[in-house]
């Protein structure tokens, strides 16, 4: 089945610029999957505490490293993140922001609020 006339193919993604709409988007979705494997992680957390020390042990090891308060870090940038943002998508599902400048004005602010917030709360716990 060869066609005389050559079909037009989709550019390639490196063409395309990324806009804050697709970033914000897509970071919507990769702090929900990280905060899933968070959840996970807080499960077997608290299932080594229901069966006792030598099972808690290696979870004592870890949060005394460096690696854990950046763990944790992440984990309140993309709960704060994941949440401002689903606000915003909640907003939208009311009607409301859906002119170009405030769907911009929106996302940076969930950025800004994001990042205010993560800061303040590590502030506040530690």
């Amino acid at each position: 089945m060869s066609n005389s006339r050559a079909r037009p193919i989709s550019p390639h993604l490196q063409v395309y610029r990324p806009q804050l709409t697709s970033v914000l988007s897509i970071a919507h979705r990769l702090t929900g999957l990280f905060l899933s494997g968070a959840t996970v992680v807080l499960s077997l957390w608290l299932v080594s505490l229901a069966l006792g020390e030598f099972a808690y042990a290696p979870f004592v090891g870890f949060w005394d490293s460096w690696m854990s308060v950046l763990l944790m870090a992440g984990v309140v940038f993309c709960l704060y993140y994941h949440l401002l943002n689903g606000v915003r998508h909640l907003a939208w599902d009311w009607g409301f922001g859906f002119s170009l400048s405030s769907v911009y004005a929106s996302g940076w602010a969930v950025v800004a609020g994001s990042i205010i917030l993560s800061v303040l709360t590590l502030l506040l716990v530690n």
